[in-house]
């Protein structure tokens, strides 16, 4: 095995205080002399929070303590706590309920040790197969008739109380040894079922197998130095151990051997000779046996789980650990009792959570730590639990961590350790205490139950100090100290916070050997807790002590599902299955078993046990670290604890003082007295967030009222240490009502620290508001002292929050007075506050509904922006007209009209101009109101282009140029470009000169538009400025022709535009005169040749040009106008051949349905009265929408046999009465005459015939069927 570790040590000693910070390798030195000086040094440091909280259940255990007796051996698992007494009474409780279920007198003298089988089942994996378990165990328990006296019974007691319920989870067998030399093993529900059996020294430790109920076998040692394995035994009788040399036991244990005698069992001694033994246990396995003689630590391989070829391994020592040589080891070593625990490193808490506050911190991926941490925790160990075990064993001073290995190929030297496994010390620790319990409580923090040694006796060995228990008519010293529990980590062997010291009654008489420490591992589970309480507590009334599977899980660590197999040889613990069975919500509890009235809280549970005490500690909750805050005056943490976790507020208590919590504190002074810390009840309270409905809804304000109430201390607090800034900005995070804002604003105003509150004043309306004085004060000062402050607050807060009119006369006030000027200077600024103010005034004038007193002070400013965004959502353009020109100059400067480029006077005045076309259009302001003032004044000539051209082009504001979100729909566009058109129309000769000046493109698009303006002084325009292709224009429109191609053919010599202009025209004229021009000019006739066309007849052309004149290309010229002639003439060819194909196949259309019949169908019956037969007016009938075959598709009514009407067909198939197509295209209520006859009712004449022919010729001839003319209409 591995070496012992060591290391120094440090100790410092806070007298009277329940935390001492220390060393864990201690030589045991004698602490200062200078204990005054240490002890104004550990007030001044920070109180640390506590790791542990802790509860008293000294009152849960009020039967144990009766006729003065006191506890002497404590062992709880599961849902079970049993606890042995120095009477000799063994006391069974339920738990959570600390129901006693049996109390029984099993010795003569004081329990020495407790054991119990089977050990723990593995945890259910989801609550549901945790609950279905228990209500299994729960139907399945028959009631039996009390058990009666048994003669071989330790006691009479059990006689006298009702059955214990023969459930799964109670299917224990409870051993205890004792000082009188006995080993009692019984059963729990089954008082007949006791063997007793007398060892004859005393002995202090027994450890039950795991497997008792099939092999009846357990381990016992004392006093006699010998490790003893106990096999079979009858039930009900006492018998002595045939290690014990007597002549009877000697002869029993013989004959019983060779089956001749009773089977009172078989006793082998596996190992002796090295002094008395404290302590044996098994592994959690099973297959290891720990134990402790005055030499050292023992392991070796149990007889379980072994192969039939592998029983040779059984009982196989597989190492050891010797005591450490130091000073009073020899001496003492057997009479300090040894503590062993197995751990289950599943049910540790998590390293991650390390840090009291780190469970309730949420972690970068947002998910909670203590969750996340626990499914990797549970990875990381899940790998190991196979094959390591762990062994913590805590003796005197020192500390061992050991881990088992089990046989495999691949562990050990040799052939026996791959067989049987092999151990290493992992950790070896020394303190400067005695070690009353020890345990993991994360895989790297170990948890110390410590018994410090009084200072008087650190150099003296009083052995009467180290007995297990003080006897009455003993006198012993009274100068113990209280014991400690201690946080240790594993890697640097230091203590992570101070050690809490605990109050037990009559601590001064006790000694190490009276404390013990029990652990109840954590659960971990993946299912979700439900949602109301109150359905766990139905389900908590089915068996009476039902226990939220998935919060704590004693209840299930009993329960037969683990039991193991008879005769299993598997490397792995086998179970039986708990049935599946549905849970009945209305079975009724258990007389006298009321489960506890609240869930446990998730988590380890630690129980320390004194002769006189029973305190739990456990991880503190989130509302436990809320209360240490609030308490300590951490105001800043405990607020943000609640930001994140608002749950934590929900379980704390109502908060009528400032008194702190019932969880206990370490403040200088006192220590953690778990006596008067509250009631179970409130210390057993779930924090996992179980609420009814209710509560559920009136969570929120619940947080929220807590957050306030921390908050404004949190504020006090800064405010008392003169941090206005942060207390400022704290205010804005953590105030929610008008009375503490009022309140705080009030503080800050007072001590004049304006500026360290006004920007965190809210700006959101509250319920009730905050008073507007609030508001008020703060701008008041500004306006006295600090104009920029004053102008960004009046920009961030809403003008409904304070009375606009007292600003603005504290305001206007400060103007009045003077000293506050347009030349003021301010920080090396002209005017800054005069300004400022004077923007302020402007805003509140609008907010006061003021716009025109608004737009003043912009003008004042000259501030174009505000003072067009004013004009424009308030249509003040109105108030304005009169100065248009200073409305468009509002953005140019003097320097800018005198040398700006057009370009950037228009994007200056754009603005206004949009804004003026916008009023154009409504009627505010007309065009000749800004036409006649703008040429009224010199040099807006370019700003009244801009105007026109805007109207013209219907340039608004409403335009998708606009910055408007909301953009008009096209048609609403183009109605008001043509609106816009038709105003600049009104004014056409005045947008001739300016678009001639300013814009030619535009000029000519305006020429060929508009029709109002005057031609002779458009002509004029253009013939000044020589706009030629204008002018052309003009003298065309004045029909001025031959004037126009004349100006072309001399002006421009463009044979192009000549003949373009020519075909526009089309005058034969006009051709003449370009013909007779171009004749001596050979590149014009080259030009007519390439593109004349067929414009005129070129054989024309041809014969007009003069011979002898030569003309380049010429050939090329004719070549191309015979190809354009072929061309046309092929285009033309192929036309009408498509034309005639066309003529063709209509014609044989008409021809083929005009031979074709038409069919119908006629009713083969007596027609009844018909209108149509009737004489005088027919009145047109409602159309039908479906017509049948053979039926009217006028009237819809059907033909028969002997119809007298005329049928008129169509070839697409409908068939209509004669009356019924003539009145067809009628309204409803018109009428028509029928008088004429039908041809076919007159004796000869062909006169009728042809009236009647020509009748329906006309209503017929150009529609068709009238049904097809009316959907093509629709």
């Amino acid at each position: 095995m591995a070496p012992d570790v060591n290391g120094s040590t440090e100790d410092d000693n806070t007298a009277g205080v329940s935390h001492k910070s220390r060393g864990i390798h201690s030589d045991m030195a004698a602490r200062s002399d200078e204990s005054g000086e240490e002890e104004e040094d550990d007030e001044d440091e920070e109180d640390e929070e506590p790791r542990l909280k802790y509860a008293s259940l000294t009152k849960s255990q009020g039967s144990v303590y009766r006729n003065g007796d006191a506890t002497s051996a404590f062992l709880v698992a599961g849902d079970k706590m049993i606890i042995g007494t120095h009477n000799g009474n063994i006391h069974v409780f339920s738990l959570p309920s600390f129901q006693s279920l049996r109390v029984y007198h099993a010795h003569s003298a004081s329990i020495t040790g407790v054991s119990i089988s089977p050990f723990p089942p593995p945890l259910p994996g989801t609550k549901s197969e945790a609950v279905n378990r228990f209500s299994a165990e729960q139907r399945s328990s028959p009631v039996r008739p009390s058990p009666s006296q048994n003669a071989a019974s330790p006691s009479d007691k059990s006689s006298r109380q009702g059955p214990v319920p023969a459930t799964p989870s109670n299917a224990i067998y409870i051993a205890t040894s004792s000082i009188d030399g006995n080993v009692c093993v019984s059963s729990l529900v089954d008082s007949k079922d006791v063997i007793l059996r007398n060892f004859g020294r005393p002995v202090q430790t027994v450890a039950l197998s795991p497997e008792y109920k099939s092999d009846r076998s357990y381990l016992s040692g004392g006093l006699a130095g010998n490790l003893v394995l106990t096999v079979g035994g009858r039930a009900g009788t006492s018998s002595t151990s045939n290690t014990t040399g007597g002549a009877a036991a000697t002869a029993s244990g013989w004959l019983g051997t060779i089956g001749l005698g009773t089977n009172n069992g078989n006793d082998t001694v596996l190992h002796s000779g090295e002094g008395s033994i404290s302590a044996i246990k098994w592994s959690l396995s099973g297959k290891y046996v720990a134990w402790v003689n005055e030499k050292g630590i023992k392991i070796m391989r149990s007889h379980l789980y072994l192969e039939s070829a592998e029983t040779e391994y059984a009982w196989k020592r597989i190492g050891h650990a010797d005591r450490p040589p130091l000073p009073g080891w020899e001496e003492m070593a057997g009479l300090w009792k040894a503590r062993l625990e197995w751990v289950d490193e599943d049910g540790l808490e998590s390293d991650d959570d390390d840090e009291s506050t780190a469970s309730f911190r949420p972690e970068k991926n947002g998910t909670t730590p203590s969750i996340a941490s626990v499914n990797a925790q549970s990875v990381r160990l899940g790998s190991r639990a196979k094959r390591v075990e762990k062994l913590i064993i805590g003796w005197g001073g020192s500390i061992w961590i050991i881990d088992v290995y089990s046989g495999d190929v691949s562990t050990g030297k040799d052939v026996i350790e791959r067989k049987v496994g092999r151990a290493e010390v992992v950790t070896n620790l020394r303190t400067d205490c005695i070690i009353s319990g020890v345990s993991l409580y994360t895989p790297k923090l170990l948890i110390v139950l410590a018994y410090d040694i009084p200072e008087e006796n650190q150099n003296e060995k009083d052995s009467n100090n180290q007995q297990s228990t003080p006897r009455r008519g003993l006198h012993r010293r009274q100068n113990a100290l209280q014991p400690e529990m201690r946080i240790i980590d594993i890697a640097t062997k230091e203590e992570i916070c101070v050690a809490d010291t605990l109050t037990v009654s009559r601590f001064e008489s006790l000694s190490a050997t009276d404390y013990h420490l029990g652990v109840l591992p954590l659960v971990r589970t993946t299912s979700k807790v439900v949602a109301q309480r109150g359905a766990l507590e139905v389900i908590g009334g089915i068996g009476g002590t039902i226990w939220d599977a998935t919060l704590n899980p004693t209840r299930l660590f009993s329960s037969a599902a683990s039991v193991r197999s008879n005769g299993s040889n598997s490397d792995v613990q086998n179970s039986r299955a708990a049935s599946e069975i549905t849970v009945d919500v209305n079975a009724t509890p258990s007389k006298g078993q009321t489960p506890h009235s609240t869930i446990m809280t998730r988590g380890m549970k630690i129980f320390i046990q004194s002769p006189y005490d029973c305190i739990l500690a456990t991880k503190p909750t989130i509302s436990d670290h809320l209360a240490w805050l609030d308490n300590h005056e951490k105001y800043e943490e405990a607020w943000q604890l609640l930001d994140l976790h608002p749950e934590a507020s929900n379980v704390l208590p109502d908060r009528t003082t400032d008194s702190p919590p019932g969880t206990p504190t370490r403040a200088p002074g006192s220590v953690a007295n778990t006596q008067d810390q509250g009631s179970l009840v409130e210390f057993f309270a779930d924090d996992g967030s179980q609420t009814t409905t209710s509560q559920s809804r009136n969570f929120n304000s619940q947080a929220e009222k807590e957050k306030r109430r921390i908050g404004e201390k949190w504020v006090q607090q800064l405010v008392k240490n003169r941090e206005w800034s942060k207390a400022g900005r704290v205010a804005g995070q953590v105030l929610g009502t008008s009375s503490s804002w009022d309140h705080w604003v009030w503080v800050f105003a007072e001590a004049d620290k304006h500026e360290e509150i006004a920007p965190y004043i809210p700006t959101t309306p509250l319920q009730p508001p905050l008073h507007s004085l609030v508001y008020e004060v703060i701008l008041g000062h500004y306006i006295s002292r600090n104009r920029p402050r004053l102008k960004e607050f009046i920009q961030r807060w809403p003008p409904e929050l304070f009375d606009v009119n007292s600003i603005i006369t504290a305001i206007e006030g400060k103007l009045k007075i003077g000293d506050v000027r347009e030349d003021t200077v301010e920080d090396g600024v002209v005017g800054r506050d005069w300004r400022i103010l004077m923007d302020c005034l402007a805003k509140l004038y609008v907010a006061d509904g003021r716009a025109k007193d608004a737009l003043r002070c912009y003008i004042k400013l000259k501030d174009a922006d505000a003072a067009m965004s004013l004009i424009k959502d308030y249509s003040l353009v109105e108030a304005i007209s009169d100065d248009i020109p200073g409305l468009i100059l509002l953005r140019i400067s003097k320097e800018q009209q005198k040398s700006a480029p057009l370009s950037e006077l228009e994007e200056a005045s754009i603005e206004p101009i949009r804004l003026l076309v916008d009023e154009a259009h409504r009627g505010t302001v007309r065009p000749e109101t800004v036409i006649y003032q703008l040429d009224k004044r010199a040099g807006m000539l370019p700003y009244l282009f801009f105007y026109l051209r805007a109207l013209w082009n219907g340039d608004t504001f409403a335009t998708p140029t606009s910055p408007s979100p909301q953009h008009p729909s096209p048609k609403s566009i183009n109605l008001a470009a043509a609106e816009g058109k038709s105003l600049v129309n009104d004014h056409a000769d005045r947008a001739v000169a300016i678009f001639a000046e300013y814009d030619r493109p535009l000029f000519f698009s305006f020429l060929k538009s508009s029709q109002s303006y005057t031609l002779e002084a458009a002509s004029a325009i253009c013939e000044r400025r020589q706009y030629i292709p204008e002018l052309v224009y003009l003298l065309a429109k004045e029909g001025r022709t031959k004037q126009a191609l004349t100006i072309i053919i001399e002006k421009l010599s463009d044979v192009s535009q000549a003949i373009a202009f020519a075909k526009e025209q089309d005058d034969p004229d006009l051709w003449d005169d370009l013909l007779n021009y171009s004749m001596n000019k050979p590149s014009f006739i080259r030009g007519l040749l390439e593109e004349v066309g067929t414009a005129i007849n070129p054989i024309t052309l041809v014969r007009r040009i003069p011979e002898g004149l030569e003309i380049e290309g010429l050939r090329e010229g004719l070549s191309r106008m015979i190809r354009e002639y072929e061309l046309q003439d092929s285009i033309s060819e192929g036309v009408a051949r498509v034309l005639r194909g066309e003529v063709a196949m209509g014609m044989n259309t008409l021809r083929t349905g005009q031979k074709k019949g038409v069919r119908f169908e006629v009713v083969h019956q007596a027609r009844p009265t018909s209108r149509h037969g009737d004489k005088g007016q027919l009145k047109a009938k409602e159309r039908p929408k479906d017509v049948k075959p053979g039926h009217c598709s006028g009237c819809g009514d059907a033909f028969y046999e002997d119809d007298k009407q005329t049928l008129l067909g169509f070839a697409c198939g409908h068939i209509f009465h004669l009356p019924c197509l003539l009145i067809y295209d009628r309204e409803n209520d018109e009428t028509i005459d029928d008088e004429e006859p039908s041809p076919s009712n007159q004796d000869g004449g062909i006169g009728p015939k042809i009236r009647h022919a020509i009748r329906l010729k006309r209503k017929i001839r150009f529609s068709g069927c009238p049904v097809y003319v009316h959907k093509d209409k629709a």
